[in-house]
C-alpha cells in the first residue's frame, strides 16, 4: 500500500529506466551492491472494484452523471429545509436508480473476479532449486524459468530458451490475441537451445535486457547475454523470440522460457485498456433537452418565488389571522427566506427532470442489443459465426449513418486468393492444369511427362517458393523437425499455414507447378524441384512492414552462393531494380491490376562474400541495438534491398463476397455515400470498384493521383471542382492515391472536401492505416458533422474503425484485431444492409420516441403542480400525494415505454430492406429535431392544462359531487388530475404504437389496471407504518362519483382526439415514405410488399401476385396514393437479391 502511494506521488516510479534487466532463474550478481528492479506479480486483474472500494467508487462514478447529482442535491435540500414534499419522493427514485445500476455493475464485476481467480489459480511448472516445482500462475516472478507443455497457454510473456527440438524452435497460435489461426514459428538463440533439461537450465548463466512493457503485440526489442566458459555472447531478441501470454503452444511437446513481463505488465493485459468512449447523436440531443428542461425548472421556481412575494405584499395574504408568524419568522433575513422558498419550489417541480430516463435508456440499449445476435439473417452458417455487439451504446447510431468507409480486401472480397497469372522475364504466363504456360500457347505436354523450365522460369518459381514465412503442419507428428526431411518424401497430410493469404496461394501455386516448399526449421529451407530436393541455408529474414511494403530473405544456395529474394508492391520494388525486363513487367502489372488481380513483384540480388559480410555486420548491429532499433533496421534494410535484378510479377485473384454489389446499391439508395479505402494499387482498386458496383460504368471517373507538389495538387483539385460544377447532371466518382491525399490534406482540406462531397463515390488507394483514420476524421469533423461508419477486417483497419462514430469488424481471415476493436462485428459485408436499414431504423425510432415521451409525460406530471400554486397563494402545497410522486416514473408509466422501445416496428423488416429509401426518413436525427422536441413539449403543456382546468371546471364551483352532498377536498382534486394523467399518457403511447404484441397489450392495460388496484389498496386500508394517511378512502370516494367518471372520460377524449385528427390529416395530406409503405402493407399484406422487390414496378408486382392469391391484394386501392413519378417508387429498380424471397419463387 505504501509503495502504491509512493508510485502515485511519483516518489517511487515502478520503472526507473527505459530498459529492464532480467537475470535468468533470478541468479543475481554476488559481487558489489546490486539492487534488484521491482516488477509486477503475475496476477491478472480485469475487475474494476474490490469488496472494500465497491460502494464508494461506484457511488462516485454514478454521481458523476449530472442527473443523478442533481437529484442528490434535491434530496439533500429536502433533508435540510422545510420542503412541501417528503425527502422520500426524491430519495426513493434516486435510490432505485442507483441500486439497479450498482447491482448490474457489481454482478458484471463479480464475473470478472471469477474469471481472474480461475486464470490466476491455474497450475504451472517452474524451475526452482534444480527441480521442476508446481505452483499457481499468480506466483510466477520475472526471471523464473517456466515449463509449458503442448496445447497449454503461456502464463506470462516468456523469452524462449529451449524446446524439445534440437534447433530450439516451437510453433504457437495467437488466436486469442489477434485471431490469427496460422501457426507461427518462434526461435531460441543457439546458446540456450541446447539447455533442454532442468539441470542444464539450472546451470545456465544468462541475462536478458529488454525494453519496458508496451502494448504493441508485434514489437519487442531486447538482447540476451549468455556467459559460457567466462566468455559473454550477445544475441539480439525480437518478436520472434517472445512467447506472449494467452498464446497457445502447438505441434511442440514442451518448451522452457524465462518470464520477462508478468501480470498486468504482459502485452495481453496492456491491451485490455478501454477504447475511447463514443457518444451517440441521440445521447447528445438528450443532454441538450435536459439542459432546456433544467432552464424551464429554474424559470418556474424563480417565477413562483417572485409571485409568492408579490402576493404577500398585501398584509391580508402575508399574515392571515389563521396563520400568524412567530417572532423568529418576522426577524429572519429576507434573502435567506427568498433562497429557502426558491429551493422549496425547486423541490416541488423537480420531477420535470426525469431521473428514470437514464436507467430506462440503458436498459433499452442493453436488452435491445440482443436482437442483433439473435438475428439469423446476420448468422454465417459456413463459418458458424453470428453477429456480435461489443458496445450497446451506439445502437441508434446505426440509423443515422451518412458515410460508410470500407476496406476492400477481406471486406468486399473473400480474402481467398487464387493464383491466376504471372510475368517472368517480360513474358506473361498462365496456369493451365498445374503447368506454367506462356500466354497464347496451349498445353502441349502429355500427361505424366515433366515440363521443361528454362533458367528464368525456374529461378522465379524458386524465389516465390522460398521468399515467405509460410509454416507447414504435419498431422501425424508432434514436431516439424523430423518431418522436415523425412525420407518418405512429400507427405500428403502436409498443410501450409500463412499469416497472409497471398503467400499461401503463391506457395501452393509453385507446388502445383513442380517447385514444392517442403519445410523450414529456422536454419534451413527445403524445396523439391520436380522431385529433386534442394536445401537452402536461411541466413536472414527481412520482415514485411507497412512502410517498406516488401519482405525479403537472404539464403545460401546449395552451391554456397549468397542470394537475396524479395517480393512486394511494384512501387516498393521497381524503383530499386537495375536489370531485368522492367518496362514489360510494369505493363504486365498494370494489365493484371485492370483485371482486378492483386499484384506482387519478385526480384533478387546476388552478394559477393565481402558484400555479405558487410550486410551481416550491419544487421547484427541494428538488431542488437536497444535504442532506436526500428530506425536502424529500416536504414539497413534500405541498404540491402537495392540494385535488384527483376525476376517477374504475380497476379492473384481475390473473389468478391456474395451480394456486395446489391448491398452497396442499397446503401446508395438509402442516401449513404460509400468510400472505399484500400492499400491496393490504383488499377486494381478501380477494377474492383467497378465490379462491385461502387463505381458505375456510366459514372464519370475523376482522378487525383501521382501529384508531386502542393501547387500541382491544388491546381488539379480546382480543375476537378470546375468539371463537377459544369457536369452537375452526371454522377462523378473520385479516385485518390495516398501520396496525393497527403498533399491535399496538408493545405487544401476545404477544397478537397468540396470535391469529395460532390462525388457519388470516392475511392482512395495506396492508403496507409493512419491515412484511413485521417480521412474518416476529416469527414467526421467537417461543418455538417455527418455520422460515419467504418468497416474492415484487418489490423490495418483498426485506426479507421476506432475513429469513426460506428466501427464494424468483419470476422475474416486476417485475425480478430478489427473485431476486438469494433463496436459491432459480423462475418460478411452483405449483412451491413440489414444492420443499418432494419436494425438501425428500429433502434433509432424506438429510442427517439422513448426520449421524447419521457419528457412529455414529465411535463404532463409537473405542470399541474405549477398551475396549482396560483390557486393556493404559492404556499408550496403539493397537488399529489407523496406516494404518487414517487411511483409515477417507477411503476405507473415505466413499463409501457420500455416494451415499446424494445419491440416497436413502424414497417415490416422486409419492406425496410426492399425499400432502402425509407432510411432517408430518419436521417439527420430528424425524429429528435428541435421542431419535434418542441411539439412533444407543447403537447405535454397542453395536456397538462386540460388535466388541471378540466378537473377544476368540474370541481371549482361545487365540490358536492356525491349523492349525499359530501364534499371533495384538495386530495381528491389532485387524485382526479393524477388519474386522468396516468390514463392519458399511457393511451398516448398506445396511439404511437404501430406494432402490437401481447407484451404491449399486457403492460399498457396492465399499467392502468395496476394503478387502480394499487390506489384502492393504498387508500382503502389503514397502514400502520404510515405517519399520516391523507389518501385514506379518497380514491374509493372518487370512483363512486358518476360525475368523476364522466370527467375522466371527457378529459381523456379532449386530450387525445385532436392528436388523432392531426395524425389522420398528416398521413393523408403529407405522408412520408414510411407512412406510404404502412398504407401499402396494411391494404395488401406483407407478402405483396415482399414481392415488389422481384419486379421493376411495384404495381405490376402486386397485379401478378393478385392473380395467384385470388384477390387478396387489391391494386386499385393500393395505388391511390402513388404515382409513377413518386420518388419512393423510383427507387424500386434495384436490390433484387436483398428480398428474403428468392427471385425464382417470385
Amino acid at each position: 500500500m505504501i509503495r502504491w502511494i509512493r508510485q502515485q506521488l511519483g516518489v517511487d516510479p515502478p520503472h526507473q529506466s527505459d530498459t529492464r534487466t532480467v537475470y535468468i532463474a533470478n541468479k543475481f550478481p554476488q559481487h558489489g551492491l546490486y539492487t534488484p528492479q521491482r516488477f509486477a506479480d503475475n496476477r491478472i486483474i480485469s475487475s474494476k472494484y474490490t469488496i472494500w472500494n465497491f460502494v464508494p467508487k461506484n457511488l462516485f462514478e454514478q454521481f458523476r452523471r449530472i442527473a443523478n447529482f442533481y437529484f442528490l442535491i434535491i434530496f439533500l435540500v429536502q433533508l435540510m429545509i422545510d420542503t412541501p414534499t417528503s425527502p422520500i419522493t426524491s430519495g426513493l427514485p434516486l435510490f432505485f436508480v442507483i441500486t439497479v445500476t450498482a447491482i448490474k455493475q457489481g454482478y458484471e464485476d463479480w464475473l470478472r473476479h471469477k474469471a481472474d481467480n480461475e486464470v490466476n489459480g491455474a497450475p504451472v511448472f517452474v524451475v526452482r532449486s534444480g527441480s521442476l516445482v508446481q505452483t499457481r500462475s499468480k506466483n510466477i516472478r520475472v526471471g523464473d524459468i517456466v515449463r509449458v507443455a503442448k496445447d497449454e497457454t503461456f502464463p506470462a510473456d516468456l523469452v524462449l530458451l529451449s524446446s524439445d527440438r534440437a534447433e530450439g524452435t516451437c510453433h504457437i497460435t495467437t488466436t486469442s490475441l489477434d485471431g490469427e489461426t496460422n501457426l507461427k514459428t518462434h526461435y531460441s538463440v543457439p546458446e540456450t537451445a541446447v539447455s533442454q533439461s532442468v539441470s542444464r537450465l539450472e546451470s545456465l548463466q544468462a541475462v536478458v535486457e529488454c525494453q519496458q512493457p508496451e502494448a504493441d503485440l508485434y514489437r519487442f526489442v531486447g538482447r540476451i547475454t549468455v556467459t559460457q566458459q567466462g566468455e559473454e555472447i550477445v544475441r539480439p531478441l525480437g518478436p520472434e523470440n517472445l512467447l506472449l501470454r494467452g498464446a497457445r503452444l502447438k505441434n511442440t511437446k514442451e518448451i522452457f522460457g524465462v518470464a520477462v513481463y508478468t501480470g498486468m505488465e504482459s502485452k495481453m493485459a496492456l491491451n485490455y485498456k478501454c477504447k475511447s468512449q463514443k457518444r451517440s447523436a441521440v445521447e447528445k440531443s438528450m443532454n441538450t433537452f435536459l439542459i432546456i428542461y433544467l432552464g424551464i425548472l429554474l424559470f418556474e421556481a424563480i417565477l413562483s418565488t417572485i409571485l409568492k412575494y408579490a402576493w404577500q405584499a398585501e398584509n391580508k395574504w402575508d399574515e392571515p389571522f389563521y396563520n400568524e408568524k412567530t417572532d423568529q419568522e418576522r426577524n429572519s433575513s429576507q434573502i435567506l427566506k427568498f433562497i429557502s422558498d426558491f429551493l422549496a419550489f425547486l423541490v416541488l417541480y423537480n420531477f420535470i427532470i426525469p431521473i428514470s430516463l437514464y436507467v430506462t435508456v440503458e436498459l433499452q440499449k442493453f436488452l435491445g442489443s440482443f436482437f442483433i445476435g439473435w438475428d439469423l439473417d446476420l448468422y454465417h452458417e459456413e463459418s458458424d459465426q453470428k453477429a456480435q455487439v461489443n458496445t450497446s451504446d451506439l445502437n441508434e447510431e446505426l440509423g443515422q449513418v451518412e458515410y460508410v468507409f470500407t476496406d476492400k480486401t477481406g471486406t468486399l472480397t473473400e480474402n481467398e486468393m487464387q493464383f491466376r497469372e504471372c510475368s517472368i522475364n517480360g513474358i506473361k504466363y498462365q496456369e493451365i492444369n498445374g503447368k506454367l504456360i506462356p500466354e497464347g500457347m496451349t498445353e502441349d505436354f502429355p500427361d505424366g511427362s515433366a515440363p521443361y523450365l528454362n533458367r528464368e522460369e525456374e529461378l522465379f518459381l524458386k524465389a516465390v517458393s522460398l521468399c515467405h514465412t509460410v509454416q507447414i503442419s504435419y498431422d501425424q507428428t508432434d514436431g516439424l523437425g523430423v518431418s522436415f526431411s523425412h525420407a518418405n518424401g512429400f507427405s500428403p497430410q502436409m498443410e501450409y499455414y500463412a499469416s497472409s493469404p497471398d503467400e499461401k496461394a503463391l506457395v501452393e501455386a509453385t507446388k502445383r507447378m513442380g517447385v514444392t516448399f517442403t519445410g523450414s526449421n529456422g536454419e534451413n529451407m527445403e524445396i523439391k524441384t520436380f522431385g529433386k530436393a534442394e536445401k537452402y541455408k536461411l541466413l536472414h529474414v527481412l520482415e514485411f512492414d507497412a512502410n517498406r511494403r516488401r519482405m525479403s530473405v537472404i539464403l545460401q544456395t546449395p552451391s554456397g552462393e549468397n542470394v537475396l529474394f524479395i517480393k512486394g508492391a511494384e512501387s516498393a520494388i521497381l524503383p530499386y531494380t537495375k536489370s531485368g525486363e522492367i518496362d514489360k513487367t510494369r505493363v504486365h502489372v498494370d494489365e493484371f491490376a485492370l483485371k482486378g488481380l492483386r499484384t506482387l513483384v519478385v526480384a533478387c540480388r546476388h552478394f559477393s562474400a565481402d558484400e555479405y559480410k558487410e550486410v551481416d555486420r550491419r544487421l547484427h548491429e541494428a538488431r542488437t541495438a536497444l535504442q532506436q532499433r526500428e530506425e536502424r533496421l529500416a536504414e539497413v534494410f534500405n541498404f540491402i534491398e537495392k540494385d535488384l535484378e527483376l525476376l517477374g510479377a504475380t497476379g492473384v485473384e481475390d473473389k468478391l463476397q456474395d451480394k456486395v454489389q446489391e448491398t452497396i446499391e442499397a446503401l446508395r439508395l438509402a442516401g449513404i455515400k460509400v468510400w472505399v479505402l484500400t492499400g491496393d494499387k490504383h488499377e486494381t482498386a478501380v477494377s474492383v470498384s467497378l465490379s462491385c458496383g461502387h463505381f458505375h460504368r456510366t459514372m464519370n471517373i475523376l482522378e487525383l493521383i501521382q501529384q508531386k507538389s502542393d501547387n500541382e495538387c491544388a491546381e488539379q483539385l480546382r480543375r476537378l471542382d470546375r468539371r463537377i460544377r459544369e457536369d452537375h447532371v452526371i454522377q462523378h466518382g473520385l479516385v485518390v492515391d495516398g501520396a496525393s491525399l497527403s498533399l491535399a490534406l496538408r493545405e487544401h482540406e476545404k477544397l478537397f472536401m468540396e470535391v469529395c462531397k460532390n462525388c457519388s463515390a470516392v475511392l482512395c488507394c495506396r492508403m496507409a492505416p493512419l491515412q484511413k483514420a485521417k480521412v474518416v476524421r476529416l469527414l467526421k469533423t467537417s461543418p455538417e458533422k455527418p455520422i460515419t461508419l467504418a468497416i474492415g477486417d484487418g489490423a490495418n483497419d483498426v485506426s479507421m474503425i476506432q475513429e469513426a462514430h460506428v466501427g464494424i469488424g468483419i470476422m475474416g481471415k486476417e485475425g480478430r484485431q478489427a473485431v476486438r476493436n469494433s463496436d459491432y462485428a459480423f462475418a460478411r459485408f452483405k449483412f451491413l444492409a440489414k444492420l443499418l436499414l432494419v436494425h438501425g431504423h428500429f433502434y433509432y425510432i424506438r429510442i427517439a420516441t422513448l426520449v421524447q415521451y419521457f419528457f412529455y409525460k414529465n411535463v404532463c406530471f409537473i405542470t399541474p403542480q405549477f398551475l396549482y400554486q396560483f390557486f393556493c397563494l404559492f404556499s408550496q402545497q403539493t397537488l399529489y400525494d407523496s406516494v404518487y410522486l414517487t411511483l409515477y416514473n417507477i411503476c405507473f408509466t415505466s413499463l409501457p415505454i420500455l416494451v415499446y422501445s424494445l419491440f416497436e416496428q413502424l414497417v415490416h423488416p422486409h419492406v425496410l430492406q426492399s425499400k432502402p429509401a425509407l432510411y432517408r426518413d430518419i436521417s439527420k436525427n430528424s425524429l429528435l429535431s428541435f421542431k419535434t422536441f418542441l411539439y412533444w413539449t407543447l403537447l405535454g403543456f397542453c395536456h397538462a392544462f386540460i388535466f388541471f382546468f378540466g378537473s377544476y371546471i368540474l370541481m371549482g364551483e361545487d365540490t358536492t359531487l356525491m349523492g349525499n352532498g359530501q364534499m371533495f377536498g384538495n386530495w381528491t382534486f389532485g387524485t382526479l388530475v393524477f388519474t386522468v394523467m396516468v390514463i392519458t399518457v399511457t393511451l398516448k403511447l398506445a396511439l404511437e404504437t404501430q406494432f402490437w404484441t401481447w407484451m404491449n397489450h399486457f403492460v399498457t392495460w396492465g399499467s392502468i389496471a395496476f394503478y387502480f388496484i394499487f390506489s384502492l389498496f393504498y387508500g382503502g386500508i389503514i397502514w400502520p407504518f404510515l405517519h399520516t394517511q391523507d389518501m385514506y378512502f379518497v380514491f374509493v370516494q372518487l370512483l363512486s362519483s358518476g360525475s368523476a367518471w364522466f370527467a375522466i372520460i371527457i378529459i381523456i377524449i379532449t386530450c387525445l382526439f385532436p392528436d388523432v385528427i392531426k395524425k389522420v390529416f398528416c398521413r393523408h395530406l403529407q405522408p412520408t415514405s414510411t407512412q406510404k409503405s404502412q398504407f401499402i402493407e396494411a391494404y395488401q399484406g406483407i407478402g405483396c410488399v415482399d414481392s415488389m422487390c422481384c419486379f421493376s414496378e411495384g404495381q405490376n408486382a402486386c397485379s401478378r401476385l393478385v392473380e395467384r392469391m385470388m384477390g387478396r391484394c387489391d391494386p386499385a386501392r393500393a395505388t391511390r396514393s402513388w404515382s409513377d413519378s413518386d420518388t419512393f417508387f423510383s427507387n424500386d429498380r434495384s436490390i433484387l437479391t436483398l428480398s428474403p424471397m428468392e427471385v425464382s419463387h417470385c
